[in-house]
C-alpha cells in the first residue's frame, strides 16, 4: 500500500482522491446500487455491503473504516432522493449485526420536515413503511395486496425471538395471579370460600 493509498484513491491508477469529492463519487454510484436493491420486494442492504459497492462501481477506495464515511454519502443519498421526489432509499440500509437502520436514519425525517422519532422501535418500523414505498416506487414485484411494511430479517427474527420468549413468563404471571376475592352484591363484603353471603345468603358464581 503506497502513502496516498492510506486515504482516498483511483483503484485504476493510484492517484489520490480529495474526501469530498470521493463523498460525491460514491453517492453517484450508491443511488443506482440502492434503486437495484428496492427492486426486490422486502431486500436490505447492510452498510458494510453498500460501502463495498460503491467503492467498486466507482474504482475509488479507501482504506478509511466505511463507519466514519458511509453515514456521509447516505446523507447526500437521503438529499438527492428528496430532490428527486423518490422515497428515501437510505432506509434500505441496515447494520449487519442487528438489522436496524439506526439513528442516521433521523436524516431522513429531518429532510421531509418531520420531527424526530426517538423511540428505536418506532424508528423502525417507520423505515420499514419507507422500505415499501421503495419498493412500490422502483418496479418491486409485490403481492396482489400491495406488499407490506417489515423489519429487516435480523431484527424480525430478534423480535419474533424476544417475543416467545416473554410468552411463557406472561402465561406464567396469569396462571399463578390469585382470583379476585367475590364480593356479595348486596353487603358488599368479602365472601368466604363457600362464596355463599354469611349475612344475606347470596351466592355468587
Amino acid at each position: 500500500m503506497t502513502q496516498q493509498q492510506r486515504g482516498y484513491w483511483r483503484e485504476a491508477d493510484g492517484t489520490a482522491v480529495a474526501v469530498s469529492q470521493a463523498h460525491i463519487v460514491w453517492t453517484r454510484a450508491a443511488y443506482p446500487a440502492l434503486v437495484d436493491v428496492a427492486h426486490r420486494y422486502h431486500a436490505v442492504i447492510t452498510y458494510a455491503e453498500l460501502a463495498e459497492a460503491v467503492q467498486q462501481a466507482s474504482g475509488v477506495r479507501t482504506s478509511v473504516n466505511q463507519r466514519h464515511w458511509i453515514g456521509k454519502v447516505l446523507a447526500l443519498v437521503v438529499r438527492e432522493a428528496h430532490r428527486r421526489g423518490d422515497p428515501p432509499l437510505t432506509a434500505l440500509v441496515v447494520n449487519a449485526t442487528d438489522g436496524m437502520v439506526g439513528a442516521g436514519y433521523q436524516d431522513v425525517l429531518e429532510v421531509a420536515g418531520q420531527p424526530p422519532v426517538l423511540d428505536e422501535m418506532d424508528r423502525e418500523q417507520h423505515a420499514a413503511a419507507a422500505r415499501l414505498a421503495c419498493y412500490r416506487h422502483f418496479g418491486a414485484d409485490l403481492p396482489a395486496d400491495g406488499g407490506i411494511p417489515a423489519l429487516a430479517p435480523r431484527l424480525k427474527t430478534t423480535v419474533t425471538r424476544r417475543k416467545s420468549a416473554a410468552a411463557p413468563a406472561a402465561a406464567a404471571a396469569t396462571a399463578t395471579t390469585p382470583r379476585p376475592p367475590a364480593i356479595c352484591p348486596n353487603c358488599f363484603l368479602e365472601l368466604p370460600a363457600t362464596r355463599v353471603c354469611d349475612s344475606c345468603g347470596a351466592t355468587v358464581a
